[in-house]
């Protein structure tokens, strides 16, 4: 408990009364009385704002909530009092995270209630905890204030910004993929799955006709086929030190994930399976292909809480353990930071891969390292900046092209531009039934 301003000028008038006093301008008395009776007041306020009970509160804040996004948190009080209360409220949110509405005064009416919101905007994913709420009591005179804290535990889950998800939550397959600027063409009558009955065309075969759907409607009927929708994709995740680079706000990490979510909603919205692989050295995380919206919720739990770290990347145990938990043909999508570095390495990891599957690696690229490249000025320090930013990317392009000669797939991609292209080459590959 500490004085409020209030006693503290109290305090001072006393002080000034005690010295008027001292050289005998007013009597001793006056000093005296105005001593207890001020010591009276400041122990009955002090009693009163000890034995006052801390209101009642409740935190309202969404379980799940996007990275990078503001969030709202909404407390809510009820005071037990029959007297009026000045109260101020900072909450423990998660510390680091930009927060605007803090901390918030308001005067708690006798038993009412009140609520108001506050804005946070988290800065990184995985768990996140608010660990309870501090008060600041006013006293009924104010002459105390006394800080109180209330165990009120909430729980969060930082997730990857799935608000382009959201967007596309009520489209079409088609609409959805053209947010990204790539186009979905569907051929029909083609493939083994049947979609739907029609009547018959002129060139249709024999074959297509169904016989008893014919008979009942007294024409002939034929069967329309689709593309085989039962597909998989795994996505080989790269969670090692190069994704620790960043563009913008965000790190490369974090755009992967969000790119991943956005090729994943695609792929189960056309009636395939998304598996996810994360690689940190020797440690993998690892989720079987899913699909339908069952399978989203699944993906999203499994790489919500995941973060690059300073380890190197193990590329060949990575293939080693997906070629052992992966045994049907799949979509294999690596997405990484290719550098010349990983000449051999990188080589024998997708080429083990393509032995069963089709692989495609999708490679990062550094603004940094482009800028540095393609803006060099006289001096000498940006000369030899320059041509070392250019080497690394020809080195680069030596390791895609030795990709491509072992039939690997290869994007060489920004992060801005990572989810249209991986959808892209997705529905590339779908409308060529490569998958």
């Amino acid at each position: 408990m500490r004085p409020g301003p209030l006693l503290l000028w109290l305090l001072l008038g006393w002080t000034l009364v005690g010295v008027l006093a001292s050289i005998g301008i007013i009597p001793l008395a006056a000093w005296l009385a105005y001593g207890a009776a001020l010591a009276c007041v400041m122990l009955i306020d002090a009693w009163r704002l000890q034995r006052a009970p801390s209101p009642a509160l409740q935190r309202e804040v969404a379980p799940v909530v996007p990275l990078g996004l503001d969030m709202f948190v909404r407390l809510r009080m009820q005071s037990a009092e029959k007297s009026p209360r000045t109260v101020e409220v900072h909450d423990l949110h998660p510390g680091g995270w930009p927060m605007r509405g803090l901390p918030h005064r308001l005067q708690l009416a006798p038993e009412t209630d009140y609520a108001f919101e506050y804005a946070l905007t988290p800065d990184e994913r995985g768990p996140a905890l608010f660990v309870g709420c501090h008060l600041r009591l006013h006293s009924a005179w104010r002459l105390w204030r006394q800080r109180r804290a209330l165990d009120v535990v909430n729980t969060v889950r930082v997730y990857p910004n799935f608000a382009p998800l959201a967007k596309m939550a009520g489209l079409t397959v088609e609409l959805a993929s053209h947010t990204f600027g790539a186009r979905l063409q569907r051929r029909r009558g083609e493939g083994t799955e049947f979609q739907e009955l029609r009547d018959y065309r002129v060139g249709d075969s024999m074959r297509k006709i169904d016989w008893k759907a014919t008979a009942r409607m007294g024409h002939f009927i034929s069967r329309e086929y689709r593309e085989e929708r039962n597909q998989q994709i795994v996505l080989l995740v790269d969670c090692g030190r190069r994704m620790l680079a960043k563009d913008g706000a965000i790190s490369h990490f974090d755009h992967v994930l969000n790119a991943s979510l956005s090729l994943a909603y695609i792929a189960m919205r056309e009636g395939d399976a998304v598996g996810l692989l994360a690689c940190t050295g020797r440690t993998q995380r690892w989720l079987p292909p899913q699909r339908d919206s069952g399978g989203m919720d699944l993906l999203l739990g499994t790489g919500y809480d995941l973060q690059a770290t300073s380890a190197p990347t193990d590329y060949l145990a990575a293939a080693r353990a997906l070629q052992e938990r992966q045994r049907r043909r799949a979509l294999v999508i690596l997405i990484t930071n290719v550098r010349d570095e990983d000449d051999s390495e990188l080589a024998l990891a997708v080429t083990l891969l393509a032995q069963r599957h089709l692989v495609l690696v999708a490679s990062l690229r550094e603004q940094a390292v482009e800028q540095a490249a393609h803006h060099a000025s006289e001096s000498l320090e940006s000369a030899i900046r320059s041509a070392s930013a250019m080497h690394y990317l020809a080195g680069r392009e030596r390791v895609h092209d030795d990709l491509n000669r072992r039939g690997v797939m290869t994007l060489d991609v920004e992060c801005a531009e990572l989810s249209s292209a991986l959808i892209e080459r997705y529905l590339r590959l779908k409308r060529e039934s490569r998958l």
